[in-house]
């Protein structure tokens, strides 16, 4: 069974930074693809950054500069560094990984609240 799990999320003040973390678990034959969604009330979700297995990024624009997506391939955990966060930031953010062969996990969410 592959597990996601997120971590990371809270409340910060505009301007602050936010590290996210998903460690990954379970037997996954070979990871294509592992990305940040979020989703914040009302709204789509919507993919936030991501990461291919060769190492091609690619990030939503309005977080471009500010946010940096990583991996350690060693402790199989994926990064969201979040930088310079404003209240437009708010959502739940999701951790979701693409398989080779197609299928696609992810994790439970983690909340991220930039406010006064």
């Amino acid at each position: 069974q592959v597990q996601l799990v997120e971590s990371g999320g809270g409340l910060v003040q505009p301007g602050g930074s936010l590290r996210l973390s998903c460690a990954i678990s379970g037997s996954i034959f070979s990871i294509y693809t592992m990305a940040w969604f979020r989703q914040a009330p009302g709204k789509q979700r919507e993919m936030v950054a991501g990461i291919t297995n060769i190492g091609i990024t690619n990030y939503l624009d309005s977080v471009k500069g500010r946010f940096t997506i990583s991996r350690d391939n060693a402790k199989n955990t994926l990064y969201l560094q979040m930088n310079s966060l404003n209240p437009e930031d708010t959502a739940v953010y999701y951790c979701y990984v693409r398989e080779t062969y197609g299928s696609t996990y992810w994790g439970e969410g983690t909340q991220v609240t930039v406010s006064s």
